[in-house]
């Protein structure tokens, strides 16, 4: 079960968001440990899901700000996307530009790119809703969040999801298309009724509006659903396989690290989120109870497998395009990932 705590002290202002992190031009590869020189830093970019992004989205920032990227011959650049299924982030995958999240419905569809690195298989959200907002029926005729990529996009994904467990359908809600960075001052404001969020933005909204709650935890009513790995066109995967392999690795280690050294890695978060630090803290430490971030491959076969024939059962995905596994996920190429990164690890009760 994803487990939330809401602590009740009080925050300041919150930060401004959006800024991306300072690159590592004073870093000198060779003095990592265990690294060498490198020949040449190999470049190649990076997509977030999310403007500015959710915590759980920050291991490309770790890895940029400690070095950890360069320490693998990459020079890496960090791109914000408004949402992992906008069409900014769609053509990046689909056109080789960028490592962007990934999806089954993608490869379902016929787009010619492949997972290959789970960086958070659990869903971190919650489903937040407005004070006189009690079950899920209470939200026939409300407004519900569509940010990042509108419909189809994750909040819409999730909106029906929760509709159909009072046996509702989209048609009974209205759903609100926006902005990422709506999504917060839009449910404190009124303008919609019903937003999945991120623990750092649950935390400053009860904060804001005490009122409002959390509905349902979305890992509880998808426990098997895929929620984040990144992906690659499958001809850039095939020219270019050792700067996935060390790209991937490096962000192994910073998902570690953001494990094991909360000290080293909370300023980190907090430049890239715009977030004020007790809410940093609060859903970092989520995070980790909850293993949402991975701590090895990322990827588990009876999960992909579910997710991909729920996708089919929802219409997502046609039935006769049915991707397979295989297809969906580059397991392999994570796996190496994991051996460059000095092998499998166990972190807590975290293993995948």
């Amino acid at each position: 079960m994803l487990k939330l705590t809401w602590r009740g002290s009080g925050i300041g202002g919150l930060a401004l968001a959006g800024c991306l992190l300072a690159g590592d031009a004073a870093f000198n590869p060779a003095d990592a440990q265990g690294a060498k020189p490198c020949a040449a830093m190999r470049k190649i970019n990076i997509g977030v899901s999310v403007a500015p992004p959710n915590v759980v989205h920050t291991s490309p920032y770790v890895a940029k700000e400690l070095g950890i990227f360069a320490k693998y011959c990459v020079d890496a650049n960090i791109i914000q996307f408004d949402g992992g299924s906008s069409p900014a982030a769609k053509a990046a995958a689909a056109q080789g530009t960028a490592l962007v999240s990934v999806t089954d419905i993608a490869v379902g569809a016929g787009v010619k790119v492949q997972q290959i690195w789970g960086l958070a298989p659990r869903m971190p959200q919650a489903y937040m809703v407005a004070e006189n907002i009690k079950t899920a029926a209470d939200l026939k005729g409300k407004k519900l969040s569509a940010v990042g990529g509108g419909v189809g996009g994750f909040n819409w994904l999730m909106g029906r999801e929760v509709l159909k467990s009072a046996n509702l359908k989209v048609e009974d809600a209205n759903f609100i298309a926006s902005a990422t960075a709506a999504r917060l001052p839009g449910l404190v404001s009124g303008q919609i009724d019903a937003v999945a969020l991120h623990p750092e933005d649950v935390y400053l909204a009860q904060q804001q509006k005490p009122g409002l709650h959390v509905l349902v935890q979305l890992a509880d009513m998808l426990p098997n659903y895929m929620f984040n790995a990144y992906g690659a066109s499958t001809d850039w995967i095939n020219r270019e396989r050792d700067l996935m392999v060390d790209t991937v690795a490096a962000m192994i280690e910073a998902n570690r690290t953001i494990y094991r050294d909360e000290a080293k890695v909370v300023p980190i978060i907090m430049k890239a989120t715009g977030k004020p630090k007790e809410a940093v803290e609060f859903a970092r430490k989520v995070l980790i109870e909850n293993c949402i971030w991975s701590v090895n491959e990322g990827f588990n076969t009876e999960r992909t497998q579910w997710t991909i024939n729920n996708n089919v059962e929802n219409g997502y995905v046609e039935a006769a395009k049915k991707p397979t596994v295989e297809q969906v996920s580059n397991v392999k190429l994570a796996s190496d990932a994991v051996a460059k990164a000095g092998g499998r690890v166990t972190i807590g009760k975290c293993t995948e």
